[in-house]
């Protein structure tokens, strides 16, 4: 097969294109095909203790038809991330690559690709494709399409030095947005912006945030752009300070009770003992929307105290393209800030290992 002809680019920190040499001072060519990069992959799940990922040398790969070939600059760590790598998500394919906030520069263009060009920066998410065909697709739901694939479970994702993806899929991001503060964006960034939009606060209303990372901490900011008043409840200390200095209306435990009822909330932490107390806190006919792709069991509900009144338990099931292209074009109007821990791509193992134990606040990118 006839390999698509390359043109190389280099780009500085925000990542721009710039003409000559790297202004980190290594070397910018790329492999050329059939030689080896690096990747992480899941290689048998398990506690992360344990070990689960591995770094290996893989021949970099080839960008198909309507495909792109991205150079990853970096990568967010998400916790759909540790949940794969510890087996909570059973692994649909062997060994595959994890990483679905990926930011980075084309490479390569498959056959029939349009949208982007070689050496332009774009953001490669969770969603890698849908089937275009099924009901939900044709009513404009592809989130709940019956064949999606996801970056990062079906196909490898960007803890890796290039990932291939469906240039359908991938957006263009706002030059606002350095790499670092663009990767969160894509995932956790999305999910929260959908998440809100299933709570469905009404104007000027109470919200409750159950949890506070990544994603939550997004949420936040454009709740309190909108006007919501924002009650943050959750537990360990590094991420009630920064709900604090995000300027929300109260910070708590995750136990305790908010300090007004709630017209509605979010629970991001993967936490179902939770449900009941977030749904307790709701005033009638509030709505408590859950983000994560997984949570712990939900203890039984009393229908009168949590239920009654017309209160709703509402799922968040992944996103459309369309729901991305709104939330970045939000964050860069309102110049939210993803506060971030970085860390070199040779350090996965360490970052995943860190966001299971807290050890930081906000969310964790890989640098390569």
């Amino acid at each position: 097969m006839r390999k698509p002809s390359i043109q190389r680019s280099a780009t500085d920190r925000a990542g721009r294109r710039v003409e000559g040499p790297h202004p980190s001072g290594r070397v910018t060519e790329p492999p050329a095909y059939g030689e080896d990069v690096d990747s992480w992959v899941v290689a048998r799940p398990g506690p992360i203790a344990g070990g689960p990922l591995h770094r290996v040398e893989r021949e970099r790969p080839d960008p198909g038809p309507g495909q792109l070939l991205v150079r990853v600059s970096c990568c967010g760590v998400c916790r759909t991330d540790l949940h794969l790598a510890e087996g909570d998500l059973p692994p649909r394919r062997a060994a595959t690559a994890p990483g679905h906030e990926v930011v980075g520069i084309v490479d390569a263009l498959g056959p029939g690709t349009r949208r982007f060009a070689v050496g332009e920066r774009v953001g490669v998410p969770w969603l890698a494709s849908t089937d275009g065909s099924c009901g939900y697709c044709r009513q404009g739901r592809e989130n709940l399409c019956v064949a999606p694939t996801f970056t990062g479970w079906d196909v490898d994702g960007g803890y890796a030095d290039f990932c291939v993806a469906n240039e359908a899929y991938v957006y263009p991001l706002p030059s606002e947005l350095s790499d670092e503060q663009a990767a969160p964006l894509l995932c956790a960034g999305i999910i929260g912006y959908r998440a809100l939009r299933r709570a469905e606060v009404p104007p000027g209303g109470a919200l409750g945030i159950y949890g506070f990372g990544a994603s939550a901490h997004l949420t936040a900011q454009l709740a309190l752009h909108e006007g919501i008043r924002v009650h943050v409840l959750t537990r360990g200390e590094r991420n009630r300070a920064l709900a604090r200095d995000l300027g929300v209306d109260s910070v708590g435990d995750a136990a305790d009770a908010a300090p007004e009822q709630l017209d509605a909330a979010i629970l991001f932490a993967p936490a179902g003992e939770l449900v009941p107390v977030a749904l307790r806190a709701l005033a009638p006919g509030g709505t408590l929307a859950v983000a994560g792709i997984w949570l712990s069991p939900v203890p039984s509900l009393d229908y009168a105290a949590e239920l009654f009144q017309e209160r709703q338990l509402r799922s968040v099931t992944a996103n459309t393209r369309a729901d991305g292209e709104q939330f970045l074009r939000l964050a860069a109007r309102f110049g939210m800030r993803s506060t971030t821990s970085a860390y070199s791509m040779a350090e996965a193992d360490r970052a995943l290992a860190d966001l299971a134990h807290g050890r930081f606040s906000g969310a964790a990118v890989l640098h390569n």
